[in-house]
């Protein structure tokens, strides 16, 4: 009995022990849960709204007012009270805000600009204000839009400006090309005077004669120019002279067809004797590069052998006259500040005409020994001139791939010759009168009809650049030219076709020439040699 008694209560003594530890871990378990779960408080800082500066004045007035320490310190300024002043700050606005209000500004500008619809005129107005005219892949509705755009940032009022500007320009550009005179000297006046009197007789006789022409039947044309025809094909090399050490620049005929004059870039000038080609005398007086020698017209049949028969420049701008008894020269020209490259004489023997690379040519009168005219015209230098039979007209053509036909009696221009793709070399008349030949860099030549003012032919010549261009002096009814690629050629007139081809230069062909009476023809070349041409 005692023994179950004592059973029982160890028994509920361990079950009193276990709620116990049971327990004591409930109310552990629960304050740690309590604890993890706790957040921690965060420490509030204090906002102080306001200005302290009252707060500071107060507490400055509180301590001694007569504090040595803070007074020296408001006086070094390192302790700073303002007096009451304020700064008002402006309000901004962002950049970004900025750029889109632009934009919004330049969209409604851009809507009240009016564009052409013309694609023409959209296109123009772009490359007035330095836009390009096009982009890769862009349409006319494209275009517009993008010149609407530029104006919206330009302003609509650019485009009116730069039209504004370019008419300024044209307008000026116009004024300088128009054609001014000034009042000439009183012996101009008397020399285009005498030139008209000159002229006008040589003009009427001219006209009879071609009336005279027309007058003949077809049949007899068609003879004579068959058997001129066959003539020139048959021309052969009848001599050939080496003329100088130094290649030789020009080649002249007198006018009695006696004698040849050439001129060589040793700055010697010498007289031949036609046919035999026998050195008459040389000629010395250029120190350089002679460009031309031209016989007067008169010389050799009316003229005095003490008379000026023969005129000559070169390339340092020096003009020099010559007789036919003397090695030196009579009389020199100056006046002439560049090159000269050419001279040629009046039909009467009274004028000398120079060309010269200061884009001007000069006509000197011998009588009165004096310059009476210096005309401007071309934008480049002159490099050839030509007067026309009569008298009454002077062909001028330089650098400026441009020729000009001047009226001698009245100083205008009365043709402008524009039709080449580079320079002038040579010009020359037709004995018809109304036909003018020119020889240019561009390896062609140019027959131009006068009296219409017009290109009646282009003759495609050469391979290389034409030097020289001469028609028949006596009837005009071949032309004969001579170029850079070594030959030179006969050609037709009318028709143009090519009759014979001169070979035999081994260099540039600088000259040619046909004798007054039309059995000769004199080529010069690059290879220091000259040669005659004759019909066998």
């Amino acid at each position: 009995m005692s023994v179950c008694l004592k059973k029982r209560k160890t028994k509920k003594r361990r079950k009193n022990r276990l709620a116990f530890t049971i327990g004591q871990l409930r109310k552990s378990s629960t304050k740690m849960s309590d604890e993890e779960d706790a957040v921690p408080v965060a420490k509030k800082s204090r906002v102080f709204y306001g200005s302290l500066e009252e707060k500071e004045r107060e507490r400055l007035s509180l301590q001694a007012t007569g504090s040595d320490a803070v007074r020296a310190g408001i006086k070094a300024g390192n302790i700073n009270i303002s007096s009451g002043e304020t700064l008002e700050i402006e309000d901004r606005v962002s950049e970004r805000q900025q750029e889109v209000l632009a934009e919004f500004e330049r969209r409604r500008r851009a809507r009240q600009i009016t564009v052409s619809t013309d694609d023409a005129e959209v296109k123009a107005g772009l490359r007035a204000l330095g836009e390009p005219i096009t982009l890769f892949g862009e349409g006319p509705a494209d275009r517009r839009e993008r010149l609407r755009s530029v104006l919206s940032v330009v302003g609509p009022d650019a485009l009116k400006k730069s039209r504004k500007d370019e008419d300024r320009a044209r307008r000026s550009q116009e004024q300088c090309l128009q054609t001014w005179y000034h009042e000439g000297s009183a012996s101009l006046k008397q020399a285009r005077l005498w030139m008209a009197r000159y002229s006008l007789p040589r003009a009427v006789a001219r006209l009879e004669a071609a009336r005279a022409q027309r007058d003949v039947s077809e049949a007899n044309k068609t003879i004579q120019q068959q058997e001129l025809h066959k003539s020139l094909r048959n021309l052969n090399n009848f001599c050939s002279q080496i003329g100088d050490d130094r290649p030789i620049s020009f080649c002249h005929f007198s006018p009695d067809s006696k004698m040849l004059a050439t001129a060589s870039w040793s700055g010697l000038c010498k007289l031949w004797s036609v046919p035999d080609c026998n050195l008459i005398r040389t000629l010395r007086g250029h120190n350089t590069n002679v460009g031309a020698i031209v016989f007067r017209p008169q010389s050799g049949v009316s003229l005095d052998q003490s008379d000026v028969n023969l005129a000559s420049c070169a390339a340092d701008g020096t003009v020099k006259l010559w007789n036919m008894e003397s090695d030196e020269p009579v009389a020199d020209i100056e006046g002439h500040s560049d090159r000269v490259s050419r001279v040629a004489w009046h039909p009467s023997g009274r004028f000398l005409g120079t060309t010269c690379y200061d884009n001007s040519w000069r006509l000197w009168d011998l009588e009165v020994q004096e310059e009476i005219l210096h005309q401007e015209g071309h934008s480049k230098g002159v490099h050839d001139l030509s007067f026309h039979p009569d008298g009454s007209l002077v062909a001028t053509g330089g650098l400026d791939s441009f020729g000009r036909v001047w009226d001698l009696r009245t100083g205008r221009c009365v043709v402008f010759l524009e039709g080449h793709l580079k320079e002038i070399y040579s010009l020359h008349f037709s004995p018809n009168g109304h036909h003018l030949a020119t020889g240019s860099g561009d390896n062609t030549c140019k027959v131009w009809e006068l009296r219409n003012r017009k290109c009646l032919y282009t003759v495609p010549a050469h391979q290389n650049l034409l030097s020289t261009v001469r028609f028949q002096p006596t009837d005009g009814h071949f032309l004969l030219t001579g170029a850079y690629d070594n030959t030179a050629k006969v050609w037709s007139h009318p028709g143009w076709t090519p009759l014979k081809t001169l070979a035999g230069h081994e260099g540039k062909v600088m000259s040619v020439d046909v004798s007054p009476d039309g059995k000769l023809i004199a080529t010069s070349s690059y290879d220091r040699t000259f040669k005659l041409w004759l019909s066998e």
